[in-house]
Formats: structure tokens, sequence, C-alpha cells
């Protein structure tokens, strides 16, 4: 079977008939008809209510909130230890923050 082009919307002809043959030839696949859908019920009707709900539940998207939000910040810093911080690896501006408080913890000031 050939392999779909990426960046294609849609396959082409050579594509669908080799996807239609795969159809075709899965003894388990069969093509949903106006039959069919006229049967068909709704989720709500056949799944338990709190099934359902779960699944249509409106979910936030992206990451939850931590309870301490970082703030966002511009800082200039030499080019050889951001690239030292960024060699770490996946995190690091996680390092360059434990960093600062290490270093607060280690040289305290006064705070008015």
């Amino acid at each position: 079977m050939p392999k779909l082009k990426v960046g294609h919307l849609s396959p082409t002809p050579e594509e669908d008939a080799a996807i239609n043959a795969g159809i075709a030839a899965d003894p388990d696949s069969r093509e949903l008809d106006a039959e069919w859908f006229a049967k068909a019920k709704h989720a709500s009707e056949v799944l338990p209510p709190e099934m359902y709900a779960a699944l249509v539940a409106k979910r936030p998207r992206g990451r939850p909130k931590a309870d301490a939000t970082k703030v966002f910040t511009a800082i200039r810093l030499d080019a050889d230890l951001l690239e030292t911080f960024k060699a770490t690896g996946k995190g690091w501006q996680t390092r360059v923050n434990a960093a600062l408080r290490q270093f607060i913890a280690e040289h305290p000031v006064g705070r008015k």
C-alpha cells in the first residue's frame, strides 16, 4: 500500500484506491449506509449518564495552573552563561531559577 504523502490534504486517486482495497479486504469492516444511520442512537441514549457527562464535559485547555505561578521577565545574560544552561537540556530555565534561589540563600539580603 502506498504511503500518504506528507502535506496532502486528501489522498491521491492511487492512494484512495489502495485504502478502499484494504477496507474491502477486511472482513470486519463494512460501509455504514443510510439504514445503519437510521437505526443509530445518540450516545446520550446508550451510555450511562455519568459516562456521557464525562465524555462531553468541557475541560480547560493547557497545563493546570500551578499554586505558585511564575512571572515572565526579560533578563540580559552573558551568552556563554545562557549557552551553558541551555546545553543541560530541557528544564534549563528551572535550573536557572534554582541557581538564583541558591545564590539568595547563600547571600541573604536585608529586606526593607
